[in-house]
């Protein structure tokens, strides 16, 4: 009589929507590499800086005027954790750089706080990403990026920088803080690219 095995079947997820190695949370998780700054709307500014060095700067009132999303995504934490059904208010990447001339490949994200994570261009385009200044109707606290933070929801949420400042295009790839302390240069949760050698 032969032995019947279902064999390996690897992980075992109850949620097909979850990716490998995470567990799911209803909270909101607050993870920082520092302390948490503090930046008056009147202070505020956001740059878009190209490869050349042509700048494109809103202050808060010029870009909570522009048109604005209302995405619903899932976020993934890089420390396991993720949250389904999100709710923001932003304004889409796509239209931030609507009139940029560029031959960038990659974006480092600055923040207050001196905090940078680089992303490849076409992960931002295409409606996958915006900046944030909303979260659940309500606007964004300091303690979850606000005022305005990236929104990358594809990629683990490091990539979603907090306190975001500027978008340096660049047409070389440069690693951010967490990425020169050895987490993956890219971060997508679905193939579990938390460490370099993932």
């Amino acid at each position: 009589m032969a032995l019947i095995t279902r064999g390996f079947g690897g992980r075992r997820r109850d949620d097909p929507n979850l990716p490998p190695g995470q567990y799911r949370t209803d909270d909101f998780p607050v993870l920082s590499a520092g302390p948490t700054p503090r930046i008056s709307l009147d202070d505020w500014e956001l740059a878009v800086v190209t490869e050349s060095g042509e700048r494109s700067t809103w202050s808060w009132a010029e870009f909570t005027a522009l048109p604005a999303d209302e995405p619903t995504v899932d976020i993934h934490c890089v420390t396991h954790w993720s949250k389904f059904g999100t709710r923001w208010r932003g304004v889409s990447l796509d239209t931030l750089l609507a009139d940029v001339e560029t031959a960038a490949e990659y974006v480092v994200a600055h923040s207050y706080g001196g905090y940078t994570t680089n992303i490849p261009l076409e992960d931002l385009l295409d409606g996958q990403a915006w900046v944030a200044y909303e979260f659940d109707g309500e606007p964004l606290v300091p303690a979850h990026g606000g005022p305005a933070r990236l929104l990358v929801p594809h990629l683990y949420f490091w990539k979603s920088a907090k306190w975001l400042r500027a978008l340096e295009l660049r047409l070389d790839d440069e690693p951010g803080f967490w990425e020169t302390a050895g987490y993956h240069n890219y971060g997508d949760p679905w193939r579990e690219q938390r460490y370099q050698a993932d």
